[in-house]
């Protein structure tokens, strides 16, 4: 597809959610390269999660193509994509339903073990019956991994290692929704695994200095080192790769996404989550990856809105 067959295009950015700053740096670094690319993109600054005044605000713009630069809430969960489709704008990544699915690690754990994927034993909660009981059997041992069951960039995660700990550690999940996921931890290699037009890209092996890859990790400079590609024998990147590609599959993904793997320490991959809509600067992980195989941050971004065209076409 020629750069003047994508019409004018919006880059969404910003949204309402906990991960605001981090979706206005993609935001920008999209539409940098889209302009770079000649391609005629305006930047639009979602700050709302309201539907009218967000139709009201695209139909402004008369748009004829979205790229989606919104992480979690609202950006991730299929709620942007279900105004966009009702307005028939094609916008780049995944639908409804797959972006529901993804955003949400519990529905996404259950489907991947139906699959017969190696995934963390864990169990959910509640905060309205939690609130009530304020207790729960830990059957899982320890340590623990405790999260917000629909959100991303390790916001509200903590890896704990005592018992004393647990409801500290679930308080603070439920600070960021009303559904928590407890996981066995597996000791491991955290590895991700990008998937570009139903292709998997190579494996990259992350090593934070911190205790794991949270929050000041993923976004500090110089606290997380990143191997592109991970040094590790073929027939297990190759294991990786088939794993996040089915995965990306089986929940119905489009386009791209990254799933983030612990390589357990009997080298088998533990599936953890997909994200649909990864990092858009040209050093995050999924840009990363496509740079190892020459697809240059500038044909990233072209190559996701020619992808949103396809999609519409289906």
């Amino acid at each position: 597809m020629e750069v003047k067959d994508f019409g004018k295009v919006g880059v969404l950015m910003g949204g309402p959610s906990s991960e605001r700053e981090i979706s206005l740096k993609s935001g920008k670094a999209v539409l940098a390269a889209l302009s770079e690319s000649s391609v005629n993109a305006v930047g639009i600054d979602i700050i709302t999660d309201n539907e009218q005044e967000n139709i009201k605000l695209l139909k402004s713009y008369d748009l004829d193509c979205v790229f989606i630069a919104l992480h979690g809430r609202f950006g991730e969960d299929g709620t942007i994509q279900a105004i966009l489709e009702k307005m028939n704008l094609p916008f780049t990544g995944s639908g409804v339903q797959a972006s529901r699915l993804a955003m949400d690690k519990i529905g996404s754990l259950e489907i991947f073990k139906k699959q017969g994927f190696y995934t963390p034993k864990f169990l959910s909660l509640e905060r309205s019956t939690y609130k009530k009981s304020n207790d729960f059997k830990n059957e899982l041992g320890l340590p623990l991994v405790i999260k917000p069951a629909n959100h991303g960039s390790s916001i509200g995660l903590s890896i704990v290692e005592s018992v004393i700990d647990i409801a500290l550690a679930i308080d603070l999940a439920f600070q960021f929704d009303a559904r928590v996921i407890l996981q066995e931890y597996i000791k491991g290699r955290e590895l991700t695994v990008g998937v570009l037009d139903e292709i998997a890209l190579p494996v990259i092996e992350i090593i934070p200095q911190n205790k794991f890859f949270d929050f000041q990790a993923k976004y500090q400079a110089g606290l997380t080192e990143y191997i592109v590609p991970a040094h590790l024998d073929d027939h297990i990147s190759e294991s990786a790769q088939k794993a996040a590609l089915i995965a990306h599959k089986s929940l119905g993904c489009f386009g791209c996404s990254r799933t983030d793997i612990i390589l357990s320490q009997d080298n088998l991959p533990y599936l953890l989550e997909i994200n649909t809509i990864p990092g858009m600067i040209s050093t995050s992980l999924l840009p990363k990856a496509a740079k190892t195989v020459s697809i240059g941050f500038d044909q990233l971004c072209l190559k996701l809105l020619e992808l949103a065209y396809e999609k519409a076409e289906i």
